[in-house]
């Protein structure tokens, strides 16, 4: 009577060990206790390198592994078929360049963030337009600052904030950001460029 194992493939998977193995890698189950523990302590790949690198794998030869081990053992895939281990070398944190980091990346963004209002408020004349709005309805100059500014630039920063649905640690709601969007498909297409590009055998140069 055949032993079933389900297997889970991450598409990418972070170890910080050379010596990586299937439960590092995949979420496993199986009825029979034996079976399972067996194959959490299959060894997937060793690292032959101390540089962070990411390696592509495939399900067959995960499968093939676990078939050397055991030839009853009948595997059901129930996620990826092609799949990258990341390795990064084991390092203590730094959190000093850690914040440096952030503060740096947020100086950039909030200068890039002005600059561009800024220029789009002249490029559109807003000022002139909210001259031109505060005249016709008080019907009086406008002064240097009326309370159209002030509620501009307030409305300016609630929209921001809404838009993104975050402020420091909370969130407006649960769904995902923007920004958290951005960045999954960012990571996405890079899984799938190194996917695509090791299957490729090619020594020439691929232009398309």
């Amino acid at each position: 009577m055949g032993k079933s194992l389900y297997l889970k493939l991450e598409q990418i998977s972070e170890v910080h060990e050379k010596d990586v193995y299937l439960k590092d890698i995949a979420a496993l189950y199986s009825d029979d206790p034996a079976v399972l523990n067996k194959c959490k302590a299959l060894k997937v790949k060793k690292i032959p390198s101390d540089k962070d690198r990411r390696y592509v794998g495939n399900v067959l030869d995960i499968v093939e592994l676990i078939t050397q081990a055991d030839p009853q053992i009948q595997v059901e895939n129930m996620g990826e078929t092609d799949f990258i281990i990341d390795y990064k070398k084991p390092k203590a944190p730094n959190y000093l360049w850690a914040w440096l980091k952030t503060i740096f990346v947020c100086v950039v963004c909030f200068c890039g963030a002005a600059f561009a209002i800024m220029t789009f408020n002249n490029d559109a004349s807003v000022r002139d337009v909210f001259q031109e709005v505060y005249g016709l309805i008080l019907g009086q100059e406008a002064g240097e600052f009326t309370i159209l500014e002030l509620s501009y630039s307030i409305g300016l920063g609630l929209g921001v904030i809404l838009f993104f649905n975050h402020f420091s640690k909370w969130k407006l709601n649960t769904d995902p950001t923007p920004l958290e969007v951005e960045m999954r498909l960012y990571e996405d297409n890079i899984s799938k460029t190194l996917i695509q590009n090791s299957g490729r055998k090619e020594s020439g140069v691929d232009v398309t």
